[in-house]
């Protein structure tokens, strides 16, 4: 029997985002998102609230880098969601993470999360949240790749669970897409 829950914004997996901007000054700052994913081909698509700073940032300078979360660096990503930008001038200094400067746009490169979405501002709706941007270039540190492709067990990812407030580390291979459903054809 299935037990109504209501409307909530629960869904698993919950990616852990963590989106990186200069501000005006050119300082770094960064922040932990789970609501987002792939909006269209080569566009991401993220829901943040105007107080942020990194919206703010993401506004003035027009782009940003998404990375993912990782299990070797939990306790950085969870540090950048907990605390604000606005209040914390140091937050990527206390995170302990370090930046490069994108080669494709004017934001930074956190060096410590090897897989890097480096995205161009497309729109941003206040009202409703949603930002977009154009992907421009995925960066991967060489660590992380098995053959030329991202190796996930060597990326390490950690999805974020809405219920019970848990990071939770992505496991074995269930299946291969486009093809275990060729047999109910």
């Amino acid at each position: 029997m299935r037990k109504n829950l209501g409307a909530k914004e629960i869904l698993y997996p919950m990616p852990v985002l963590i989106i990186a901007t200069y501000d005006e000054n050119g300082n770094a700052d960064a922040m932990n998102a789970a609501w987002g994913s792939i909006g269209d081909t080569a566009q991401v698509f993220i829901c943040l609230s105007p107080e942020h700073k990194t919206v703010k940032n993401i506004m003035a300078k027009k782009a940003f880098t998404v990375s993912v979360g990782t299990k070797n660096q939990l306790a950085a990503c969870d540090y950048v969601g907990i605390v604000s930008g606005n209040t914390e001038s140091k937050k990527i200094e206390k995170s302990g993470f370090t930046v490069t400067k994108s080669e494709f746009v004017d934001a930074p490169v956190i060096n410590e999360l090897p897989y890097t979405l480096e995205c161009k501002l497309i729109s941003y709706d206040e009202k409703s949240c949603h930002l977009f941007g154009e992907i421009v270039n995925i960066s991967a540190d060489e660590s992380i790749l098995t053959d030329g492709k991202i190796d996930y067990k060597k990326l390490q990812p950690i999805t974020y669970d809405p219920v019970n407030h848990y990071y939770i580390e992505l496991g074995e291979v269930a299946g291969h897409a486009f093809k275990d459903g060729q047999k109910l054809k």
